[in-house]
């Protein structure tokens, strides 16, 4: 069976809320919508305090061709416009909200009936990649870069191929599960509207072989659809990686940046992404909820709430269960990537793919140990990087040596991490060291 071929790992799964169907979760009292909820230029509020919107009206503007609108995914009256402290702990400008009613904006097709391609024979690519724009959509996957912009390829680049990950190998979330078993055809249809906005005939769904189900209904499903092919995976972590992904699935390697999946003829996107991409372009409704897993051992109730914008952590919790008296750590996220939170008092976004509660003896630490040199993280790294040099440099701030042995190419998904027998801080230490080098290349580039 395929899988990446360099490094990886298999953390516990724990999906806890597999079989829990997608239920849709209760309207916040109020609203609140960062501006930060993308890679690339933050949003620029359109509207004012006092304003009145409904489901759909347009909050934001983008804030260059990198950046995506935001739109309301409630009705009400805007209370203010203010920062709100975001996820990361970072006071960000934000639109709040306060809910009355839920009237939707006329132009959203609220229906469920499956709207195919054929139904829509005058969307061309060029329209496909407008509607995606204006809906605001961006990657579903934890990413949120700007769909538009990948579908718009570089001069001298040719996609020949769109790969949707399918995989969610992050332990513990399930929302991409549930959303292929509960709407497989209007992700067939998005995968569709993806390929043909880039112009290639030949679409991919990687799924991992631990959701037997979903394979075998999108399998089912996807025979009625020329060009889509599903392609079971073995499980690894980080599967979900677009390099690991790519290299899974067709075979191909992408080199260190500034390449990028196009430069092999790839374009990848989330199912949630694709999803999304079909409510935009069939039904005109933009980005405005999305599937969060709300998981852990001690959660009465794990979940996969169909949440909208703005809502805050805090509710989503509270809606299955509340948070248990053993609570350790909230993550933003998995255990693998995701970010602990320092408060529940934030909006969830475009990004927010789950909330994962850590009790007290998961989210304790062990003791960091001196290095053994025993090189599991160089043997784990999907990226063929050596995280223990990387993450001595960049404790040491030896940002010259931390760029030349690539940390760039680092994708932070803590297989390095997971594996050290002395427990060290290996992904802390080289996110902060990725940060600083990424910034020093930046200011060299702009002199």
């Amino acid at each position: 069976m395929k899988t990446f071929k360099i490094g990886g790992v298999h953390p516990a799964e724990n999906k806890l809320s597999a079989s829990s169907p997608i239920r849709e979760a209760a309207l916040p009292k109020q609203a609140v919508f960062s501006m930060f909820q993308h890679i690339g230029a933050p949003a620029k509020p359109v509207v004012q305090k006092g304003d009145e919107v409904k489901v759909g009206t347009l909050l934001a503007e983008a804030g260059g061709f990198v950046s995506a609108p935001i739109h309301s995914s409630v009705s009400g009256k805007v209370a203010k416009v203010d920062a709100v402290l975001d996820a990361s702990g970072t006071r960000r400008m934000a639109v709040y909200v306060d809910v009355e009613g839920d009237e939707w904006e006329e132009s959203i097709d609220r229906s469920t009936t499956l709207v195919k391609l054929s139904d829509r024979p005058e969307l061309d690519s060029k329209a496909i990649v407008e509607k995606i724009k204006n809906a605001g959509i961006v990657g579903m996957g934890g990413a949120t870069f700007p769909c538009h912009v990948k579908l718009s390829p570089p001069p001298g680049s040719k996609a020949e191929c769109v790969i949707i990950n399918a995989v969610e190998c992050e332990p513990y979330l399930t929302a991409d599960h549930r959303l292929m078993l509960e709407h497989p055809e209007e992700i067939l249809v998005g995968l569709q509207l993806i390929m043909k906005a880039v112009g290639v005939n030949k679409g991919y769904i990687g799924i991992e072989n631990n959701k037997p189900d979903a394979i075998a209904l999108m399998k089912e499903k996807a025979k009625d659809y020329e060009g889509i092919e599903i392609v079971p995976l073995k499980v690894k972590y980080p599967q979900g990686g677009e390099k690991q992904l790519i290299d899974a699935v067709i075979g191909r390697q992408v080199p260190a940046p500034p390449a990028i999946p196009i430069s092999v003829g790839a374009v990848v996107q989330n199912v949630g992404t694709a999803f999304a991409i079909y409510q935009a372009v069939m039904k005109n409704k933009p980005l405005i909820d999305r599937i969060i897993t709300v998981t852990g051992k001690s959660v009465k109730q794990p979940s996969n709430l169909l949440a909208r914008l703005g809502t805050p952590f805090q509710q989503l919790i509270d809606e299955c269960g509340g948070l248990p008296e053993d609570t350790g750590k909230i993550i933003g996220g998995g255990p693998m990537m995701g970010k602990a939170l320092l408060s529940l008092d934030v909006p969830m976004t475009k990004g927010s793919s789950g909330l994962l509660i850590m009790n007290d003896k998961e989210a304790r630490r062990v003791e960091p140990q001196p290095c053994i040199r025993c090189a599991k993280c160089v043997s784990a790294c999907p990226m063929g990087l050596e995280p223990y040099l990387l993450s001595k440099q960049s404790k040491l701030e030896d940002w010259e040596g931390a760029e030349k042995n690539d940390i760039t190419s680092c994708i932070e998904c803590g297989s390095c991490q997971f594996t050290c027998p002395s427990h060290r801080p290996l992904l802390d230490m080289i996110r902060l060291g990725k940060s600083t080098v990424m910034g020093i290349i930046k200011s060299r580039a702009a002199k």
